[in-house]
């Protein structure tokens, strides 16, 4: 069966990602988002990196957007951090989170699989940029974004 990206959301708990995004963020000056792309011809990493920049993840206050972006019917996926987070993290970070979300997609555990992703960007985030209690302003939606790329 072709995993779509109409059939992934049927698979996945969308609330329970988001409130995830919620707790992460609540400890961060980061933006965490995530995106399920529709089907398309191209680069799934360009593409991605597209949507990093028209969903506005490189205009947080301190660089620190992650965005997860995911292809179901493609069965990929990219996770891209801007400069600020990438400078502290480097390439080994997200490649320990592609890893760990891959074991629960090829699981079939795909709610389980990305609020894996998106607790550890914000594990990594609250160490590096720790969110300050006197402002810590949600920049970004924290709504699992669906369709277009």
């Amino acid at each position: 069966m072709m995993l779509t990206r109409r059939r992934l959301l049927q698979l996945i708990d969308a609330p329970a990602i988001e409130a995830a995004i919620a707790r992460a963020e609540a400890r961060t000056s980061g933006e965490i988002r995530v995106s399920v792309a529709q089907w398309f011809w191209g680069n799934v990493r360009r593409t991605a990196e597209d949507a990093f920049e028209r969903l506005g993840m490189a205009a947080t206050r301190e660089r620190n957007g992650v965005l997860i972006f995911v292809v179901p019917a493609r069965r990929s996926f990219v996770v891209i951090g801007d400069t600020g987070i990438h400078a502290r993290v480097g390439d080994g970070f997200w490649i320990e989170v592609s890893a760990r979300m891959s074991a629960a997609f090829r699981a079939g555990r795909y709610t389980e699989g990305l609020i894996a992703g998106v607790e550890s960007v914000g594990e990594r985030l609250a160490l590096s940029f720790p969110a300050d209690p006197a402002s810590n302003p949600d920049e970004l939606a924290n709504t699992v974004l669906v369709g277009g790329h």
